[in-house]
Parts: structure tokens; sequence; C-alpha cells
């Protein structure tokens, strides 16, 4: 945790917070910390800063605040991605947050097996708590915007045009494709399938709505791990 991040039902006043659950944990068993430490902090969805702490014991820690810096800016993006399994959910929930996702939009397709949708990592405090885990790990404070759909076609026809609308947009795809371009500065939608890629028809209709195919190269990475090395490329 690089960042103590509260919200408003922390407060105890303007400049006060006061926190008792896992937070409280990793203040005493990781950090070690005692009164009179300064922490950094960040208000989810506002400003980040210092906290120095007043009381700290078994039941509490209390933390006087300094808000006085924005949090890091987000990537030009908006990802699209093929809902992995449950168990890459949570790693690719907590990578998009650290790395700056400011949209995320994770959609059907064919080799998406239909249970995935079903999974409780799909729940809204699930959702929610694998983000912040990203968040105070790069000390943001912001979370990324979260959508489900579960059907492929009304998606790309009625929605992804309006998602690409004013920028550009890749698709990341396996096969024999220009390389992804790097360094980019312009609003990006990027939509990344299932490992394998995406089937061939959806791949067309992807196409259809204005998505230019890219590659990473002749190797098949998993989700994300092509995420990862996607963004770095790209920004």
């Amino acid at each position: 945790m690089n960042l103590l991040l509260f919200t408003a039902a922390d407060r105890l006043g303007e400049q006060r917070i006061r926190v008792t659950d896992y937070r409280l944990r990793h203040l005493r068993q990781v950090l070690g910390s005692q009164a009179g430490d300064e922490l950094r902090v960040g208000e989810v969805g506002g400003l980040t800063g210092s906290g120095c702490v007043e009381i700290i014991d078994d039941e509490q820690a209390i933390l006087t605040l300094n808000l006085d810096q924005p949090p890091p800016p987000k990537l030009p993006l908006c990802l699209v991605l093929a809902l992995p399994r449950p168990k890459m959910l949570r790693r690719v929930l907590r990578t998009v947050a650290e790395l700056g996702v400011g949209e995320l939009h994770l959609i059907h397709s064919y080799r998406v097996e239909k249970s995935y949708w079903q999974t409780p990592a799909l729940h809204a405090d699930s959702v929610q708590r694998y983000l912040l885990e990203g968040l105070e790990q790069c000390r943001d404070t912001v979370l990324p915007r979260v959508e489900c759909h579960r059907r492929f076609k009304p998606f790309v026809e009625d929605l992804l045009p309006g998602l690409i609308e004013g920028g550009q947009a890749l698709l990341a795809h396996p096969g024999d494709y220009p390389p992804c371009p790097r360094q980019q500065r312009e609003q990006t939608l990027l939509a990344i399938g299932p490992e394998g890629g995406f089937i061939p028809y959806e791949v067309e209709k992807l196409v259809a709505a204005g998505c230019a195919p890219v590659s990473l190269g002749a190797r098949i990475l998993r989700v994300e791990n092509a995420l990862t090395a996607l963004l770095g490329r790209l920004f």
C-alpha cells in the first residue's frame, strides 16, 4: 500500500480521518506506524497529500490531513476487453487501475465461457476492491469506470462507434498485421480479445466498426501480459 485511501465515511472533520479496517492492520503490521509518523494519503475521487498519525492502537488510527496534490493523470485510453477467466480478472482489474486506464468495457466473446459472467469477482463491491488495490499501489485516487456487456453484437454495433468517435481505435489481434504503434498522445480505444484472440466473425465486426488490427508479434500472450505490453508500447 503506497497510498492510504479514504472516503467521506472515514472523516472526523475537515482535516482528520479515522480508519479501523484492513488499513489499520496494514499500518500496524506492515508499516509498523506509530504516533507522529507521516504517510501518503488520498481521498477517493479527490486530492492526495500527507497524513500524520495522531493516535494508533488496536481499535483505530486517527490521522490529520494535508491534501494539496492532484492524482496522476489517466491515460487517453478506453479499454475494451473480452472478459477473462475469474482468477485472471482480479489481476487485470488491479493492473487497469495501476496503469491509469480511465474506462474499461468488459465484453462477451465466443471464446468467453458463459460461466465467467457468474463469478463473484464481477460483483460491484469486489470490482471496487480490486480497483482500489491498484490505486493504492500507484498512488491514484480516481476509480476507473467499468461497464459490462454480455452481448457482443449489440455492443459492437450500437455502442462501439460512439466510443471510437473523435479518436483512433486499435484491435490487438494475433496475425499478420502492422505492429502496434508507439508513444500515442491522441485519445485511443484499444480492444483486446481472449487468449487466442477473437474469432474471425468478431474481428470482422470490430474492423467494420472502425478498429484497425495491430499485432505484438508471433507470440500468443496471456491477457494480463498482452495488456501490460500493449499499454507500455502505446503510452
